[in-house]
């Protein structure tokens, strides 16, 4: 039987991080391309965000 992954242990789509962020996914990718914005990570083509990285960048973002 394959284990179950909680849900608060996964990474985020870029869908899921726009939507937590507010911002368009096309920013996100925008972001990235310039290096800027949260950590990202490439899994096979997507892009996916760790939730503690976006939040910690975000509260960097506010201070």
């Amino acid at each position: 039987m394959t284990p179950v992954i909680p849900i608060i242990d996964r990474l985020w789509s870029v869908t899921d991080t726009s939507t937590y962020l507010g911002v368009p996914v096309g920013t996100l990718y925008q972001w990235h391309h310039r290096r800027i914005g949260p950590p990202a990570y490439k899994v096979g083509r997507r892009l996916k965000y760790d939730p503690a990285e976006v939040r910690s960048w975000l509260r960097q973002q506010v201070a």
